[in-house]
């Protein structure tokens, strides 16, 4: 084994650390990389004097320079509104129906819905539209209560049973638990998955089938396709809201649903609503 190498005159001080032998000398640090760590404290301490900095109960120190990134935010948010603004002007004053005749007005509704779809939408229908169990797909034809243009700006600016808005779309479909037996519950579900093939009792499927006529039709229609005009879901399409197995739909016929989407007139401008139904009308399923 090599013997630790003995100190030597002229040699720093140690630390006083050993380790198996070794001794680590005490060098000073680099005149330089002194003089950077002194320059950082200083910044540090002139920077929290000039910028927010310090936290307090209910906000920070303000800086003697005033700054804000919230009023940086806000004036930005200004300038890109007053950019945007004759676009918007002319997406409201257009007729519906004519936006997508202009391409450059398109353009700029479909980006312009896209940001407030992903703002406000995409919660419930998810970022690329595709819905979720309760909540529409916007990417297929089944439409509720209507996919053109105008059909989706409605639906945007009122919303769909809500306590909100009195031109909120509306209705209800009876829980039928309370009117119907079990038995019958039984036997209409298993028409309902007849419609599309789907049922496991063919017995059964017959009897729904009296049932369905007696409580079903007058909304969903003798033929099962529903009906835009009282947003009377298509049950012959195999697209559910909530589900199409017989699970499910016994639950759905015992008890209903009740699907509920808030009203945006209140919150979003006429030019929001009408480029972000742009933009959902034009991602597949408009009408």
């Amino acid at each position: 084994m090599s013997k630790t190498p003995e100190k030597q005159p002229g040699d720093p001080k140690t630390t006083g650390h050993s380790w198996d032998g070794i001794e680590e000398f005490d060098n000073p640090m680099p005149r330089w990389w002194l003089w950077t760590f002194y320059a950082t404290i200083f910044w540090g301490v002139i920077y929290t004097i000039m910028y927010p900095a310090w936290p307090l109960v209910q906000s920070a120190t303000a800086g003697v320079l005033g700054w804000s990134s919230r009023e940086l935010v806000q004036k930005e948010m200004v300038s890109f509104e007053e950019a945007n603004a004759p676009w918007n002007a002319k997406l409201v004053e257009t007729p519906l129906d004519d936006i997508a005749k202009d391409a450059e007005l398109q353009q700029y509704a479909v980006n312009a819905g896209g940001a407030v779809f992903r703002t406000w939408c995409a919660q419930c229908h998810g970022s690329g539209a595709q819905g979720a169990k309760g909540f529409p797909n916007l990417l297929d034809d089944a439409w509720l209560w209507g996919g053109t243009l105008d059909d989706i700006v409605t639906t945007v600016s009122y919303g769909i049973r809500n306590e909100e808005s009195d031109d909120a779309r509306y209705s209800e479909m009876p829980a039928f638990g309370e009117i119907l037996e079990s038995e019958e519950i039984t036997q209409v579900v298993q028409y309902v998955m007849s419609l599309t093939k789907a049922q496991t009792d063919d017995a059964a499927a017959q009897a729904g089938k009296v049932v369905y006529e007696d409580n079903c039709a007058a909304c969903h229609g003798e033929d099962g396709k529903g009906d835009i005009a009282q947003g009377a879901p298509n049950l012959t399409d195999a697209i559910w809201l909530y589900g199409g197995d017989e699970k499910t739909l016994t639950e759905t016929v015992t008890y209903s649903r009740f699907g509920v989407m808030p009203p945006w007139d209140t919150r979003l401008t006429e030019a929001q609503i009408r480029a972000v139904s742009a933009y959902v009308h034009q991602l597949g399923g408009g009408q």
